[in-house]
This record gives C-alpha cells, sequence and structure tokens, in this order.
C-alpha cells in the first residue's frame, strides 16, 4: 500500500487536490483501515475529470492498486468487475471469453468506477449512458464497514447508487450487464454541411449503431463519424456524398495536429467491438491532457436550437475551441444521469487548456444554452452555480436523502458535493 503527502492532480493538470495524503491501497483489509481511521474521504479514478468533484482536504484514495477482478457469468450475462479497472482492461477480457459491453465511451483508459458515478456515455439514439448497465455496486462505506446496494433487492432506491459522485462511499466492484460479442465497422463522412446537420439531425444519428458529429462551429462543416455494427445492420458501406459531405480517404483525429494513429481503425475496417466503439485506441494516450473540457445534455428536440446559438456564437468560442462533438444519449432511470427521464443530445467540447480564457466562452454559452433545458457532465467545467444545476435533476432531493441516510456525518463529502446537496435542500422560506 502506497501512502503519501504529495499532491496529486488530475489527468489535465487543471486541477490540484489539497489531500493531506494519498492512499494506493492493495487489499480490502487495508483500504477499510484507510476508510475507518479517515474523517474525510474522496476517491480518485483515472483522474479524468477537470473540476473539483473528487478533491478533498482529507484523504484521496486510488483503487488501481485493489485485487483485480473480473467475474463473468455467462448464463446471468453479466460480469462483476473491480472498480478500479479500465473499460479498457475490463474489454479485453470480456471479448476473449466472447462477450461484450453494449456501449463504451470515446476513451478506453477511463475507470469504470469513475466513469459511472460521473454519468459518462458512449453514443447512439438506442445507447444508454454507461451506469446504466450497472445492476450491483460494492462499496466500503461509512467507518470502512462494506455496503452493497442491489437494483433487485432495493429498486426503489438503487436508481440513486450508480450515478452517486463518490458520495456513498469507495466503490469496489460492480455488477455490468452484456452480450455476445460483435464486431464494428467505422465510417467518415468530411465536409458534411452544418445546415444538414441541423437540417436531417435524425436521419444522422440513426444511420449506424453510435454516430458522432464533429465540428467548431465556424466553418460551416462537420465530420460524422458512424459506427456501423455487423450483426444488426448488415455490411459496412460507403455512401459517396452522403448528405454533401464525402467519405474519408484516409484515418483522421478529432483535435487538429494530433496523429491520427491514436484513433482506432477506420475507412470501413471491421474489427472487434472494443477496438472500434472508442474512439482511441487503449495502446495510446490520445493527448497529453493539454485540453479542458466541458459538456452539455439537452433534450432532444432542443438540438436544433442549440446548433443555432452554437453558431450564432461561433467566432466568440473559435479562438479557445479545438473540436466541438456532438452525441445522442437514450434517456434511463438514474437519478443523476444526465440524460435521466428523456432521450439526450450530448455536446461536447474540448478547449484549449487556459482556464482564464475559456471560462468567459463557456460563460457565455451556457448562458443561452441552460434556458434550452441543459444539464452539465458531473466531471466536466462549469460556469452554472449548485443552485442552477441542482434545479435540473429532479431526483436531487431524493439523493440528498439517501446521502444522509447513508453517511450521515458526510465523511464521503466535499465542499463541491455538499454545496450541490445544499441547493438541493427543501426551501424553508414560510416557516
Amino acid at each position: 500500500m502506497l501512502t503519501t503527502g504529495e499532491p496529486a492532480q488530475n489527468w489535465a493538470g487543471n486541477i490540484i487536490f489539497g489531500a493531506a495524503r494519498v492512499h494506493r491501497p492493495t487489499s480490502l483489509d487495508a483500504l477499510r483501515r484507510i476508510v475507518s481511521a479517515a474523517a474525510h474521504v474522496r476517491v480518485l479514478g483515472s483522474g479524468h475529470s477537470f473540476n473539483r468533484i473528487a478533491d478533498t482536504p482529507g484523504d484521496l484514495i486510488r483503487t488501481d492498486g485493489m485485487p483485480r477482478r473480473v467475474e463473468i457469468d455467462p448464463a446471468g450475462r453479466t460480469v462483476t468487475v473491480s472498480g478500479g479497472l479500465t473499460y479498457g482492461e475490463l474489454a479485453a477480457e470480456l471479448h476473449a471469453h466472447g462477450f461484450a459491453l453494449a456501449n463504451l465511451a470515446s476513451l478506453p483508459h477511463i475507470s469504470v468506477a469513475g466513469s459511472v458515478a460521473t454519468g459518462t456515455h458512449g453514443s447512439g439514439d438506442g445507447q444508454q449512458g454507461l451506469a446504466s448497465a450497472v445492476s450491483r455496486v460494492e462499496l466500503v462505506g461509512p467507518g470502512g464497514e462494506p455496503a452493497v446496494l442491489d437494483r433487485a433487492a432495493d429498486p426503489d432506491r438503487f436508481p440513486g447508487a450508480a450515478v452517486s459522485l463518490g458520495a456513498l462511499g469507495v466503490v469496489t466492484a460492480l455488477t455490468l450487464a452484456i452480450e455476445p460479442a460483435f464486431e464494428v465497422a467505422q465510417w467518415l463522412h468530411v465536409d458534411v454541411p452544418l445546415d444538414a446537420v441541423a437540417d436531417r439531425f435524425d436521419e444522422i444519428t440513426g444511420a449506424a449503431y453510435s454516430v458522432s458529429t464533429f465540428t467548431d462551429w465556424h466553418s460551416g462543416k462537420a465530420t460524422v463519424w458512424r459506427k456501423q455494427r455487423a450483426d444488426r445492420e448488415g455490411p459496412a458501406d460507403r455512401p459517396a456524398d452522403w448528405l454533401g459531405g464525402r467519405p474519408a480517404d484516409a484515418p483522421w483525429h478529432p483535435i487538429p495536429g494530433m496523429p491520427a494513429e491514436f484513433c482506432t481503425p477506420q475507412l470501413g475496417v471491421p474489427g472487434p467491438w472494443h477496438e472500434r466503439l472508442p474512439h482511441f485506441r487503449a495502446e495510446f494516450t490520445p493527448s497529453r491532457g493539454e485540453e479542458l473540457q466541458s459538456e452539455l445534455f439537452l433534450p432532444r428536440p432542443a438540438a436544433t436550437a442549440a446548433f443555432a446559438v452554437l453558431r450564432d456564437l461561433a467566432a466568440e468560442l473559435a479562438p479557445v475551441l479545438q473540436v466541438s462533438e456532438i452525441r445522442t444519449v437514450a434517456g434511463d432511470d438514474l437519478w443523476l444521469s444526465p440524460a435521466q427521464g428523456r432521450d439526450s443530445v450530448a455536446l461536447h467540447f474540448t478547449w484549449v487548456k487556459d482556464t482564464a480564457r475559456v471560462l468567459p466562452a463557456l460563460g457565455a454559452m451556457e448562458e443561452r444554452l441552460l434556458p434550452l433545458g441543459a444539464r452539465p457532465h458531473w466531471g466536466k467545467l462549469t460556469t452554472a452555480s449548485p443552485a442552477d444545476i441542482a434545479a435540473r435533476f429532479p431526483h436531487l432531493p431524493d439523493f440528498r436523502r439517501m446521502v444522509l441516510d447513508h453517511d450521515p456525518a458526510g465523511q464521503f463529502r466535499n465542499d463541491w458535493v455538499t454545496g450541490l446537496l445544499s441547493a438541493a435542500e427543501p426551501s424553508t422560506a414560510g416557516r
């Protein structure tokens, strides 16, 4: 077990954590001892968040040193996996046994527990966020005591257990739904007019199992990345002049200037699901962390209005925006999922690594998109206040009650979580 007083930082380096101690336990007993002795605990996954969701003045725990666990139940179509494992590690193991996850995020390098806890997602009209695959959560709770949250055993409260913001304890394992392995082929269509993206949005997002659209908003053009599933959509095709664009004739990276070999194979070459659903290869670091990220989830019917806002703001965004990605996420029942209760369009922004310059542009954008019903991603930058965020998640009061019941002393809360839950506290006005 490693315990250190040295400061830790997130992947991008824009956050230096204030933890007094950083721990990397290598056993469940060691983890329980750390938690039982700590006044305040937060967990750091792969560090791919861009705000202070994982920060603490107390003890910061990394779980990637815990015993590796991948237990496949072929009959039940589930896998139980240690929370510190990355999706890339899990996917390779599943595929070797003939199984798959229904969806993956663009990066396979992110931890399973951290991704689930923050509502991370992939893309596809019929694909829910990654946390929707979870049916059971094992964790070390207050005082170092183990706990289990199970959808079958407690269906009324389980929707608050998966996307939990780390407020319920240290997740040691999750049970996820799996399915038989499948193949995917990727096609890119470049120079698709943004007018076509707005006017024929349903056609574009429904053109494959998983679809992402990239743009800078000011060029008037987009690149559409179709991930076509062989067992459901038939042979991959390469339509010419699709929606006014053209098929790519060479591999491509979404961020200008980055090597295309960092990306998963394109140009219609079929391959295993875990080597195509992510945008980036597990064996490469996709970039050097020289970026900041934000993301907003809007009700799908608001997509056209949101595109108009972003095109109107294009000149203001251009100096600090590297690329923007448009994805779709199916609605789910998880209380703090950004897609809870509604099919959503997710608007992702990769900014230059300059917080002072990015925040004014982000604020101008959110000022116009938040009134359209936008919900910020839990792990990324936002200028929205805790009260404004709380108002967008109708089940946040339910989650607050669950947290106070499970961890009344607030051992797993920090200022970031406390501010959010306080904003969900019932008003005392008029009492």
